[in-house]
């Protein structure tokens, strides 16, 4: 974990192409680990909002998420067969192949996900064995919310109703309200 250090943060604008491209290696990357470990993937990134998805908030959020996974496990009892962590000018990732079912798994990250402060932040998708992607509508629960009004997040995105920074400011008060907890 300790080659997640947000001081060597990139802090530069990243491209479509090269964002697409990292999308497609990372599933690349998901598909060889599902054909390699044969079990539950937990694949973590962070929401991002911008062309700048490598910054010392982001890895400060990656970091935080990947201590409450390893917690979480802790918790459960369960074993990580493998995982990794990759820093990239594109966003941090993570990989966690575990030998527990999926769908407990990622029940388990949704509650993560709704019970910590910063959990609304981090992307932690949960795929199957055979590499289906559990959502959060597989659950019966709705699309997540905007960080900054009700409407769901996609669409705001979408409609780009807020910018960027309004987004970023956003994460860096609930940052230092979940460090004053």
């Amino acid at each position: 974990m300790h080659a997640i250090s947000p001081l060597l943060a990139a802090n530069r604008a990243v491209s479509l192409p090269e964002l697409l491209s990292s999308r497609e290696s990372r599933q690349t990357r998901q598909r060889a680990w599902l054909a390699r470990h044969h079990c539950t993937l937990i694949s973590l990134t962070m929401v991002m909002p911008g062309a700048v998805k490598d910054t010392e908030l982001s890895r400060e959020l990656f970091c935080l998420a990947w201590q409450a996974l390893e917690t979480l496990r802790q918790q459960r009892g369960w074993s990580w067969l493998a995982w990794r962590c990759l820093p990239q000018e594109t966003g941090s990732e993570g990989l966690i192949a575990l030998d527990v079912p999926a769908q407990d798994v990622k029940q388990a990250t949704l509650a993560l996900e709704e019970s910590q402060p910063l959990g609304r932040l981090w992307d932690i998708d949960v795929l199957d064995a055979s590499g289906a992607i559990l959502s959060r509508r597989d659950f019966g629960l709705p699309a997540r919310q905007c960080l900054l009004c009700p409407q769901p997040a996609n669409l705001c995105a979408r409609e780009q109703k807020h910018s960027a920074a309004e987004l970023l400011s956003r994460m860096e008060t609930m940052l230092n309200a979940a460090a004053h907890e």
